[in-house]
């Protein structure tokens, strides 16, 4: 069952992050002014990075799975 395992637990978890830094910067662009102009390329970059990571665990994740066999 994949929601017991771990690598998928952590995945899903990266994914909600990408997502809440998503909403965020969303936001934060939405709101505009000072707290846009200040943070606004900061978010993007962390948004960046928590992605390529989201994506790297997926990956990881299926090949695992292929592995196996399951």
């Amino acid at each position: 069952m994949l929601a017991k395992d771990p690598l998928f637990i952590v995945a899903a978890i990266a994914t909600l992050a990408v997502l809440a830094i998503l909403m965020i910067g969303i936001g934060g662009f939405a709101r505009g002014g000072d707290f846009n102009r200040k943070h606004a390329n900061r978010i993007m970059r962390y948004r960046i990075i928590a992605q390529a990571i989201a994506v790297a665990l997926i990956v990881l994740f299926v090949a695992v799975h292929k592995m196996r066999g399951s």
